[in-house]
């Protein structure tokens, strides 16, 4: 590798054009065809992109491998209320109460509607008009009951007197129908596939059937809340015209400082064109494969633009500087991509890296994401850093651009003035001051560790963590939890026994010792099981008496209440039983309470008759899905670095210089969490990536560095002049891009999509302190391992 200081006229003028590696001269001895080759793929790809669809997929969210997710999936056919993927419709009056004829006539209206819609589960879905929404008594003949709303009803006083006495001998008060009277539910269930179609539901467009409905039936007297998955992927969708808004300010942040500091609108718009470029294939390409994006992978086309930039800035800083000394573009392109080819790819490999161990989550969306963003960085090694320097060969830089390069750093080489940044950054290779910054740095890891230990995993806020607290989804939910009894954040148990065995008294007094259990545990609002509904049919057929409210050891007593209790809460074949827990909210201190309390009760309790598992209902895949994500976090973090070490060892092949490279990167990362947890942010499937790219994508400034560096100390230059060379030729660009980044991400915080604020907010904070890594801690700890100490 030629470093920019070797660079001379003569060496410009007596160029071997037979020179350098095969992989160089076939570029650049083709670089037409190999434009004609690019144009044609980003056209195809550019087609193809525009056939790209924007999904989600339920069932891709979730840890299908873990064991709590293998139990729902193994069971959810045969319990209703199992159900993870559902919607709730709160539809609410401003009238006196739900009775009233006109109420209930567009209930019935919007559950109608809500019924056709494709991919609802419909014989499951429930309302005070569903045929299964029922009412039962005790008389003196004994039980009576039927549906809440009479098959004669007719809207007159007598009908509505009839259903509000009804649903109050019901039990669905604080379930189907709010304590106050001023609202009621629509349940319905989702499935994965539209039955019309035979293929995956379609959430965007099931949530326009929603909002439509909302905006048709939402009057001066009606008002519906909406909640659930598909309500959020609605909500996300969209705020997708927002997003992109700040994409494209992001893209013009970048653009602008970078041609700030080139002052050369040309050489600055294909540096922007290649990264666009890059991301054409890769929307292409995913199309191709048959991939989506979906909400979370939509970000990553933007970091795909921003690696570009950042090492797109690196050729295109080379490149100007000997077109500076008066080299021809073609020789400047040339020369600059045997000094910055191997750092470049190292780098991107990293990247890549960085990506791919999100392939050790299970969970296909950050799999799915892991793919798709692996694609994006294998695409810029040829965008980047095979066609950017090919068309900077042809177009070159301005020639103002070029020799203000040139007399900057000329300015800077021979020590006039000199920045003061950089004589404060020199002190760094001075021992003395080296192991002062590093005790620092040791101290305040320490501290931040401390923090970092605090981080959650899993939501830490109530309602949808996706979305900001004042978003619509998140005033329903929240009108949902302080309005009825049983939320929408259910966990439930299953229970296994023998074949008809589920009513036998063993089984139903463990299952009512579990529930009396959970109903202590702090977060748990209320329970449901076919013990307790048991036990209140045992008082009902005792004129009411509650010396009756027990489980008797008689089994035909339990045969005859079991068989008037609620038949949602067990299977056909009596050898499943649920137990529904209902949530004040999905924190993840909440689920963790629950899960230990289940865990604990179950390894004490469970035998060859009777055995709990783990978990079903939104509360309990959300449980599944932290526990997996706490593992893998750890996981991923240890295969990211250990990638990154043995990359940076194969490209230095020197172990003090890859710990220069890593040190910093661990510094940032144990940093980063602590931020997490003085912002209030979970470790989630949103700011999971985040970490690993943090590395991944982090080293890329020290290789810049650490590339010039190592070849300057080998050919007999102080750490002192190393680290300065590599300021003048990288280090520049190492600042720029890290703070245009940092800056142009980190304008998501003010997203009205919270998860892209936070990963905004994070991935601001890392380019930033990456950099600063690269900048300080990393000439100070070469200077401590003695790196180019014999040269002196």
């Amino acid at each position: 590798m030629i470093s920019s200081a070797e660079s001379s006229p003569d060496q410009y003028s007596n160029f071997n054009r037979n020179s350098g590696t095969r992989t160089e001269r076939l570029i650049f001895n083709y670089r037409s065809i190999l434009i004609i080759i690019c144009s044609v793929l980003t056209a195809y790809l550019g087609w193809q992109a525009t056939m790209l669809e924007f999904n989600a997929n339920f069932t891709k969210m979730i840890p299908t491998g873990h064991p709590y997710i293998e139990n729902y999936l193994k069971n959810r056919d045969e319990l209703k209320g199992l159900f993870p993927n559902a919607i709730r419709i709160a539809v609410v009056t401003r009238k006196e109460n739900i009775f009233d004829a006109e109420y209930l006539g567009t209930l019935q209206k919007i559950s109608d509607e809500v019924y056709l819609l494709p991919g609802v589960d419909r014989p499951f879905m429930k309302s005070l008009w569903a045929a299964s929404t029922r009412w039962l008594a005790v008389t003196v003949d004994g039980f009576d009951g039927g549906p809440v709303v009479p098959d004669d009803y007719d809207g007159s006083a007598t009908s509505l007197a009839q259903v509000k006495n009804n649903v109050e001998r019901s039990a669905e008060i604080g379930t189907l129908v709010a304590p106050d009277y001023k609202s009621s539910i629509i349940f319905v269930p989702l499935l994965e596939i539209n039955t019309q179609t035979g293929l995956p539901l379609d959430y965007a467009e099931f949530a326009e059937g929603l909002e439509r409905i909302r905006v048709k039936y939402q009057t001066e007297t009606i008002e519906l809340h909406v909640t659930g998955f598909a309500a959020v992927v609605g909500e996300l969708i969209r705020g997708l015209k927002q997003v992109l808004v700040f994409f494209a300010l992001a893209v013009a942040i970048s653009t602008v400082v970078l041609f700030a500091y080139t002052r050369c609108q040309r050489s600055t718009l294909l540096v922007v064109l290649c990264s666009v470029v890059a991301v054409v294939w890769q929307l292409g390409l995913i199309h191709l494969l048959h991939f989506q994006l979906d909400p979370f992978s939509v970000l990553v086309p933007f970091l795909i633009f921003a690696i570009g930039m950042s090492h797109g800035a690196q050729k295109m800083n080379g490149i100007t500087q000997d077109i500076g000394r008066g080299a021809s573009p073609l020789i400047a392109a040339r020369l600059t991509f045997r000094r910055l080819f191997l750092a470049g790819l190292i780098a991107l490999l990293c990247d890549v890296v960085g990506f791919a161990v999100l392939m050790l989550i299970d969970i296909q969306t950050i799999q799915d994401l892991a793919t798709i963003a692996s694609i994006g960085v294998a695409l810029l090694i040829f965008t980047n850093l095979i066609l950017l320097p090919v068309l900077l060969s042809y177009v070159g830089v301005s020639l103002k651009a070029a020799k203000r390069s040139l007399a900057r750093e000329v300015a800077d080489a021979a020590g006039v003035q000199k920045h003061p940044v950089y004589r404060l950054l020199d002190m760094l290779t001075q021992k003395k001051w080296a192991v002062s910054v590093l005790l620092v740095a040791a101290v305040a890891s320490a501290f931040f560790y401390s923090v970092s230990l605090n981080v959650k995993v899993g939501d830490l806020e109530a309602g949808a963590p996706e979305l900001r607290p004042d978003s619509r989804y998140n005033r329903d939910a929240a009108f949902m939890s302080r309005t009825y009894g049983a939320s929408s954040d259910v966990f439930a148990v299953m229970i296994k026994t023998p074949d008809t065995a589920c009513t036998g008294y063993p089984a139903l007094m463990a299952l009512d010792m579990l529930e009396w259990e959970l109903r202590q545990v702090d977060g748990v609002e209320s329970t449901a099981s076919l013990a307790g509904g048991a036990r209140a049919v045992a008082v009902g057929i005792s004129e009411g008496n509650f010396k009756w409210y027990e489980l008797l050891r008689n089994q035909n007593t339990l045969n005859a209440v079991t068989n008037r209790a609620s038949q949602d809460l067990m299977n056909g074949r009596c050898n499943l039983l649920a137990l529904f827990a209902y949530l004040k909210d999905h924190r993840a201190d909440t689920l963790a309470r629950v899960v230990d309390k289940v865990e604990s009760f179950s390894a004490e309790f469970n035998t060859k008759d009777v055995e709990f598992q783990l978990a079903a209902g939104s509360a309990g895949i959300e449980a599944a899905t932290n526990i997996v994500v706490k593992r893998a976090s750890r996981e991923m973090l240890f295969w990211v670095y250990g990638a990154v070490f043995l990359l940076c060892l194969v490209t230095f092949r020197s172990l003090g210089a890859v710990l220069c490279a890593v040190v910093p990167l661990m510094f940032t990362s144990v940093l980063c969490e602590a931020l997490m947890v003085w912002l209030g942010i979970g470790i989630k499937v949103a700011t999971l990536p985040v970490l690993a790219l943090g590395v991944g994508i982090g080293v890329d400034y020290a290789l810049y560095i650490m590339s010039v560096m190592m070849k300057a100390i080998r050919s007999g230059r102080s750490l002192s002049e190393a680290y300065y060379e590599s300021l003048l030729f990288t280090g520049r660009v190492v600042v720029l891009t890290g703070i245009t980044l940092g800056v142009a991400v980190g304008t998501w915080a003010y997203s009205p999509i919270k998860f892209q604020a936070d990963m905004g907010i994070l991935l601001a904070f890392m380019f930033i302190c990456n950099m600063l890594g690269a900048l300080i801690l990393l000439p100070a700890l070469a200077s401590v391992m003695g790196l180019g100490e014999a040269k002196k």
